[in-house]
């Protein structure tokens, strides 16, 4: 597993919000599965409100 950083922005009710976290992940592709499902169970988000904008391993 390695650990990926995931960057972007999600909509808040004061517009977007930019959010930057870390992730372990087998590929990219999980990575931004599991950067979904966190973001979206944590602040009540679709996927179509959060915009990944980088996905970077370390």
């Amino acid at each position: 597993m390695s650990e990926f950083t995931v960057t972007g922005r999600f909509q808040s009710r004061d517009g977007y919000a930019e959010f930057e976290t870390s992730i372990d992940a087998e590929n990219e592709n999980v990575a931004r599965e599991h950067t979904y499902a966190q973001l979206g169970s944590q602040h009540g988000l679709k996927r179509t409100q959060i915009e990944l904008e980088e996905v970077d391993e370390q």
